[in-house]
C-alpha cells in the first residue's frame, strides 16, 4: 500500500508507541487521525507534529472500549477524511497487579475492555466503512510467553493474537490484518527500575524503543502480500 494520502486511525496515539506510530505515518504523507482517551494535551503536540509533515490531522476522544464513544470517533473521522484506508488498535492499559490471585474483577474487566474488546469495537465500527485497507494490531510478547506483568495483560494480548487470525481469514483479500508483538518498551508506562532489570533478558541488551515498534508497522501496511502474520519485536527474547 502506498501510505500517502491514505487516512489512518491510531488509537491511543496520544503517548508511548502510539505517539510514534501516528509520527512514522505523517511522515510517510498518510492523514492521521489521534485518538486519544485522557492524554489531550500530549495529542495535541503530536497532532502539531504530524501537520509539520504537511498532512492533515485531528484528534479524537473516545474511550475504545465504549461503543457509544467509538461509533461517534468513528463516525467523526469518517466525516472529516471521507473515509479510513488504515486502522491501528494500540491502546492498552496495563493494570496494577501482577500475581493471579491480585487480580479483582474490576481490574480483569478493565485490561481485558480496553486491549481486547476495545480493539474488537473499534475494528467493527471502522469495518463499516472500510471496503479495502489494513488493519495492523500492537499485542505483545506476553500473549505469546504469558509475561511478567500479570495474567489478565497477557489474557489480553492472547487474545487479540487470537482475534488477528480470525479477521485476516475473515476479512481476506480486502482487507489485511496483522500484529506487531513488542517485547518491553521504553515508554512511561514502565518504571527506570524496571527498564534496567528487563534490559539483560534480551539478546541485544535493550529494550525497544517506540520508533522500531512503529517501524514494523509501517513494514505491516506498506506490504500487499501478509496477513494473518504476528511480527515479534522483541530482542531475541521468543529464541530459548
Amino acid at each position: 500500500m502506498e501510505l500517502r494520502e491514505k487516512v489512518a486511525l491510531v488509537t491511543g496515539a496520544g503517548r508511548g508507541i502510539g505517539r510514534a506510530i501516528a509520527l512514522a505515518l505523517a511522515e510517510k504523507g498518510a492523514n492521521v487521525a489521534i485518538n486519544y482517551a485522557h492524554s489531550r494535551k500530549e495529542a495535541k503536540e503530536v497532532a502539531e507534529l504530524c501537520r509539520s509533515h504537511g498532512v492533515d490531522v485531528i484528534t479524537v476522544k473516545a474511550d475504545v472500549s465504549n461503543r457509544h464513544e467509538v461509533r461517534g470517533m468513528v463516525e467523526e473521522v469518517v466525516g472529516h477524511f471521507g473515509g479510513i484506508d488504515i486502522l491501528v488498535n494500540n491502546a492498552g492499559i496495563l493494570g496494577k497487579a501482577l500475581r493471579p490471585m491480585e487480580v479483582t474483577d474490576e481490574e480483569w474487566d478493565a485490561v481485558l475492555g480496553v486491549n481486547l474488546k476495545g480493539a474488537f469495537i473499534v475494528t467493527q465500527e471502522v469495518l463499516r466503512y472500510m471496503k479495502r485497507g489494513k488493519i495492523v494490531n500492537i499485542a505483545s510478547i506476553a500473549g505469546k510467553d504469558g509475561g511478567t506483568v500479570g495474567p489478565h495483560y497477557a489474557a489480553s494480548k492472547g487474545g487479540l493474537i487470537a482475534l488477528t487470525f480470525n479477521l485476516a481469514r475473515h476479512l481476506a483479500p480486502d482487507i489485511l490484518v496483522n500484529a506487531v508483538a513488542p517485547g518491553p518498551v521504553d515508554t512511561e508506562l514502565i518504571t527506570p527500575e524496571i527498564k534496567e532489570r528487563l534490559r539483560p533478558l534480551s539478546l541485544t541488551g535493550e529494550i525497544a524503543r517506540p520508533e522500531e515498534i512503529a517501524h514494523a508497522v509501517i513494514f505491516l501496511l506498506e506490504n500487499d502480500h501478509i496477513t494473518g502474520e504476528v511480527i515479534d519485536v522483541n530482542g531475541g527474547r521468543l529464541m530459548d
